[in-house]
């Protein structure tokens, strides 16, 4: 990595020394954990979420179920776990103790109340013993008391009350953690805002189904005979969480620093993130997989990267995809395309004209003599369907055509039915015209 690189990231106010964070999750329990986590390269922490004491919080057992994908381990993983169990003043021993020994390092105290008073409480105590940050967490998806985790998070009028409530009360700064078990976030993070939110962070996991037991019929994981619908993290959400951090980004009305969270395992997918707008990462199921080491290759393939572009500050990257990123209907339909071969690698194995055939526009054709796919350009939708599964690297390829070219229609199976088919043309014009 050049030395002109710059990976620190200002943050409400606040100087990270690199955009990577462990999230409030599992990993983040203890400070022996998020020590150590500190000393291979993580610049802070969202520790787990504080508890006030007031209930008991027990874990199920088991807790976690994993969702594998042929070779691809930890996919999804679901949890029902819970908010810290551990004692508050234990927590807040831990977050003094790593205050003095990793004073370059940010502590985010994530906390959760049952009510406003709570909040304030925990709020407190959590900036009286060091935290630099606090993050509300109006999201866990398995927690099941009225008045915590995601029910706050999908009801507006509260997450903005114990928002407000909290910075009036406190010094440091407030993020919000958004729920993705909601249609649209941009809403909520607007009443976080209105609440007095310095910052959004999203997402939280998404609720969900891992698996079902196929002889006891009961969905993972399994708790003594009975399982639930319940919070799912790891690569199989990160296209959700991309939308949901560029959709609020796109909001200039909201106008917050984000912080990404969701399927983030490598250089690539935190710099996605960061991409759409998020000026800082969270992570937890990469680390689930890989362990804290992670994070060296993220912060040497995130600096080669900033290299090569000419790149010297991490800031300069947020956002900078958002300007490309606009609603389908900004697509310019004059310019198409086909697909290209490069039949001479081709290792015949039929998959590109097998998903053509099955689901696309049965432009491909099979020489069998020799194990080639003939593509019809006039047929091909340009869906890249067959570049998708083919198991060769840039094999099949995409080649824009000249603006106005058109494919030529393929006509009816049986021409004899046009004769047949009834109907009047739509002629109507203007929106909202349909009624039922």
């Amino acid at each position: 990595m050049a030395n002109n690189i710059d990976l620190s990231i200002d943050f409400c106010g606040i100087t990270f020394i690199n955009p990577f964070l462990l999230s409030s999750s599992p990993v983040s329990n203890s400070a022996e954990m998020v020590a150590r986590a500190f000393e291979a390269g993580w610049s802070g922490v969202v520790f787990k979420t504080l508890n006030s004491d007031r209930l008991p919080i027990i874990h199920p057992s088991p807790r976690m179920h994993c969702v594998h994908y042929g070779s691809k381990k930890e996919m999804a993983v679901q949890n029902v776990e819970q908010i810290s169990d551990r004692p508050l003043k234990d927590n807040l021993i831990d977050i003094l103790y790593l205050k003095k020994h990793y004073p370059d390092h940010r502590i985010i105290a994530s906390i959760m109340g049952f009510f406003e008073d709570e909040w304030v409480y925990l709020a407190k105590v959590a900036e009286d013993n060091g935290a630099d940050m606090l993050e509300l967490n109006f999201s866990c998806p398995h927690m099941c008391i009225e008045g915590s985790g995601h029910k706050v998070g999908q009801a507006f009028h509260l997450l903005e009350r114990f928002t407000e409530a909290v910075k009036k009360n406190v010094s440091i700064p407030v993020m919000a953690k958004m729920t993705p078990n909601i249609t649209d976030m941009t809403e909520p993070a607007l009443y976080a805002k209105k609440g007095g939110a310095d910052a959004i962070s999203a997402i939280n996991t998404v609720r969900g189904i891992s698996e079902i037991g196929l002889d006891d019929f009961v969905p993972r994981p399994n708790v003594f005979g009975k399982g639930a619908i319940s919070g799912t993290s790891g690569p199989a959400v990160k296209p959700i969480g991309l939308n949901f951090i560029a959709s609020m980004a796109k909001c200039l009305e909201l106008g917050l620093p984000l912080s990404g969270i969701g399927g983030i395992e490598t250089w690539i997918d935190a710099l996605e993130y960061i991409l759409v707008g998020s000026s800082t990462i969270q992570v937890t199921t990469g680390i689930m997989h890989y362990g804290y080491g992670i994070v060296e290759d993220m912060i040497e393939g995130l600096g080669d990267y900033m290299a090569r572009k000419g790149v010297t500050s991490v800031s300069q990257l947020v956002g900078k995809a958002l300007p490309h990123l606009h609603e389908t209907d900004h697509f310019d339909l004059e310019r198409q395309g086909v697909t290209q071969y490069d039949v001479d690698r081709c290792i015949g194995c039929g998959q590109c004209y097998i998903v053509c055939r099955d689901a696309a526009g049965q432009a491909i054709t099979w020489d069998g003599e020799n194990r080639r796919p003939v593509l019809d350009e006039n047929k091909c939708l340009s869906c890249m369907l067959c570049q998708f599964v083919c198991p060769v690297t840039d094999l099949i390829t995409y080649k824009a055509m000249p603006r106005g070219w058109r494919r030529n229609e393929t006509p009816v199976m049986d021409p004899s039915l046009e004769k047949e088919i009834q109907y009047e043309p739509f002629t109507k014009e203007g929106p909202n015209e349909c009624t039922v």
